[in-house]
């Protein structure tokens, strides 16, 4: 027997508001019913387990001790830019010069994650 992951569970204050940044990210709707000032959201993931937002009252204080790691289907470049204009701050920059590394980002609560090189970018680095 073995144990299934069925959900990754994101605190933060305004959990739908969160859970629309995080449809944009991802591409995926919001299910039907989700609403402002609901204490909980989620987005189904295509793939995965669904992330689920929960409205907590404390406000988030130190670094993650765990992240999402995205891997884009553009190139990382391009999807950082993107995400950034979706309300991501930039926190720190791993990218190196010849194109291997990531990104890291933070949602609009503050909540890292990173940007990692897409299967083209890889691809790319790896041509003759």
């Amino acid at each position: 027997m073995v144990s299934v992951v069925q959900n990754v569970a994101i605190d933060c204050a305004d959990a739908y508001e969160l859970a629309l940044f995080w449809s944009r990210v991802t591409g995926r709707p919001l299910p039907e019913g989700a609403r402002p000032g609901a204490l909980d959201a989620q987005v189904p993931l295509a793939e995965g387990p669904v992330l689920y937002f929960n409205q907590v009252p404390e406000a988030k204080t130190v670094k993650n001790r765990i992240h999402l790691c995205l891997r884009p289907e553009t190139s990382r470049d391009e999807e950082v830019d993107r995400i950034l204009g979706l309300g991501a701050s930039f926190v720190g920059d791993h990218r190196n010069p010849d194109g291997s590394g990531w990104a890291v980002l933070a949602d609009p609560e503050g909540n890292e994650f990173c940007v990692l090189r897409s299967e083209s970018d890889r691809a790319a680095a790896h041509a003759p």
